[in-house]
């Protein structure tokens, strides 16, 4: 992949928030609102709630045949739009490319009046149970409350284009389970299950006060609810990789190094030895998938590599020869946007602070070196605990375009992200191409006002600019008309 980068970036701070001090307080404050009763209780007020249905639908029984006719067409891959051809879907997929004009037997028309097609936005790094949790909710309201956050959360994200997730993190099982049932809107999701993490490790929430733990000692709040689960040594990892791997996981994710935010773990501590990752690495592939990591240093994302993960997650410390490696192991690098200016997330310390601008102005070395060395490149939004931040998701992956192309922005977003999420093989959870307006592909589209390829800030005005949503072939949106 060819990445083309600006000369002029601008001042850069971001960081990634699931193990900050503000996350841990969240999750174990949980512990009597989240209990495995109430959980319980909050999935079937969300499975109850879908079979009572909405007052007002989001989606009616697609037609056996539609046409979305008289449209440009951004393929997810191309330079330039394609003109001249309409798309035909039928059964969840795109039926085909058709001569624009061509009659189609028994199908629905919807004339696109020009506008522009494309494939439906993939963001490669979200967290569907965390990403519109409010803290104060999170530490006062019960379970069932805080699960129907996150349905309403999956219909936003899905009317912000994005018809396909990545989760890295959470216990969004239940959720996947009753938006594929057609209960709920939302973009399919791809999970991780809880976050596997060593003892003081990235995904360790609990507070110095629940050290030291006895052996018979009961899972933590956050281990209880499935957001992280802690392992250590060989047969603990394998035991909680395999775990996840049978509530459903298509991939699993695994903590390798500290973070900004961490009560306990430095960011250039690494974690988990050699063997354990091997072990994680292990049941994922007998299991025909593969392991991503979170992780900065160079250290750790060498360690990473040479255990066999498959997606490093961040890794903005990288140096020009790690970068390297990341591409001779023929690995993904999962990038992050951490822009100074309102989405940027706050650090109270002088510390935490130097450390995000180490990694704000790593952000921008990353994509050098990903394009110097043509690195495998996927791009994630990676917002928590922020209701109002969701919103920006969009114009948050827009932003790439001050590093690169607009055309190649739309490759990250759509077909480049898809390549990621199908490494998942046996345990892909949608078969067939997504990302891409290809025969066969499954019909995730989105109609948008404007060309995008000019117009990179159309992505992220969802509301003005995206007038028709289409996920497997429902029309979610459609405002073409108006």
């Amino acid at each position: 992949m060819i990445i083309r980068l600006k000369t002029r970036y601008g001042h850069f701070v971001g960081a990634c928030l699931c193990h900050g001090a503000e996350a841990r307080r969240v999750v174990c404050t949980m512990e009597d609102a989240l209990s495995r009763r109430a959980v319980l209780k909050g999935v079937t007020a969300t499975l109850a709630a879908g079979a009572l249905g909405q007052a007002t639908p989001l989606a009616a029984e697609a037609p056996a045949t539609i046409v979305l006719a008289n449209a440009r067409i951004f393929d997810g891959v191309s330079a330039g739009l394609i003109d001249g051809r309409d798309v035909a879907i039928a059964g969840g997929r795109i039926a085909a490319l058709i001569p624009r004009g061509e009659a189609v037997e028994d199908a629905q028309v919807i004339d696109c009046a020009g506008k522009v097609i494309m494939p439906g936005l993939i963001d490669a790094h979200w967290h569907s149970f965390m990403a519109a949790l409010p803290q104060a909710v999170a530490m006062t309201a019960d379970a069932a409350y805080i699960h129907l956050l996150a349905v309403q959360e999956a219909r936003r994200t899905l009317l912000r284009g994005f018809t396909s997730v990545r989760d890295v993190g959470g216990p969004t099982f239940a959720l996947k389970r009753a938006v594929d049932e057609g209960r709920f809107p939302g973009p399919r999701i791809f999970p991780s299950g809880a976050m596997i993490s060593q003892t003081a490790g990235h995904g360790d929430f609990r507070f110095r006060s629940q050290i030291p733990s006895a052996p018979a000692a009961p899972l933590s709040p956050a281990e209880k609810e499935g957001i992280a689960i802690i392992a250590d040594g060989v047969p603990e990892v394998l035991k909680r990789a395999r775990e996840q791997l049978l509530l459903g996981a298509s991939q699993l994710k695994i903590m390798v190094g500290g973070g900004v935010s961490s009560l306990y773990d430095p960011l250039d501590s690494i974690q988990f030895t050699a063997p354990e990752i091997r072990a994680a690495v292990d049941a994922a592939s007998d299991w025909g998938t593969y392991v991503c990591a979170h992780v900065y240093t160079p250290e750790g994302i060498e360690r990473a590599l040479a255990c066999g993960v498959k997606s490093i997650e961040h890794g903005q410390l990288a140096e020009a020869q790690t970068a390297k490696h990341i591409a001779d192991a023929g690995a993904w690098w999962s990038l992050q946007p951490f822009l100074a200016d309102e989405d940027a997330n706050p650090q109270s310390t002088p510390e935490q602070q130097a450390q995000q601008k180490a990694i704000a102005e790593g952000t921008v070395r990353a994509f050098e070196l990903a394009r110097q060395y043509d690195v495998n490149v996927a791009i994630g939004t990676d917002i928590l605990f922020s209701p109002a931040k969701t919103a920006t998701q969009g114009r948050q992956i827009a932003k790439l375009a001050r590093w690169m192309s607009n055309v190649d922005v739309l490759r990250l977003a759509t077909s480049r992200n898809a390549a990621l999420l199908a490494l998942s093989g046996a345990r892909n959870p949608y078969p067939g191409n997504l990302g891409l307006i290809e025969t066969g592909a499954h019909a995730d589209l989105l109609v948008v006002d404007g060309n995008p390829l000019e117009d990179i800030g159309i992505i992220g005005d969802p509301e003005r600019r995206m007038q028709l949503i289409m996920k497997a072939g429902i029309v979610y949106k459609n405002t073409l008309a108006a």
